[in-house]
């Protein structure tokens, strides 16, 4: 068996107001996962729940993300979540405010074993 990608998705998720990078990356990564649909599950004995998630979220302040809150998004698998810098703030000088942009890749994983299925 072998460790194949079944899935990469990516989205983006601001906050307007609050400078919450967190809120910011679960709109990202909530944008991304509405953006997909996987029906092999549906069409195999393959588990959904065996998926590996490597969730990335790019933001201007990586460190300000709560990697826990982001996980809790990803329904099924086992879930890892990685910060890195990226994303965009936006500032206001007239308003004193900044808006924080995220950007998530979402990549889902399985075990696949081999010669069992094959592609239509």
């Amino acid at each position: 068996m072998s460790l194949q990608r079944i899935i990469l998705e990516m989205g983006t998720g601001n906050d307007l107001y609050g400078e919450d990078y967190t809120k910011a990356a679960v709109r990202a990564v909530q944008d991304a996962l509405h953006h997909s649909s996987i029906s092999l599950f549906r069409s195999t004995d393959l588990n959904r729940d065996d998926m590996q998630v490597e969730v990335t979220i790019g933001s201007q302040k990586p460190e300000n993300l709560d990697a826990d809150t982001i996980a809790k998004q990803i329904p099924f698998g086992t879930v890892k979540v990685n910060s890195v810098f990226g994303g965009l703030n936006v500032t206001d000088p007239e308003q004193d405010t900044v808006t924080v942009i995220a950007t998530a890749a979402i990549a889902a994983r399985i075990e696949i074993p081999e010669g069992k299925y094959r592609p239509a």
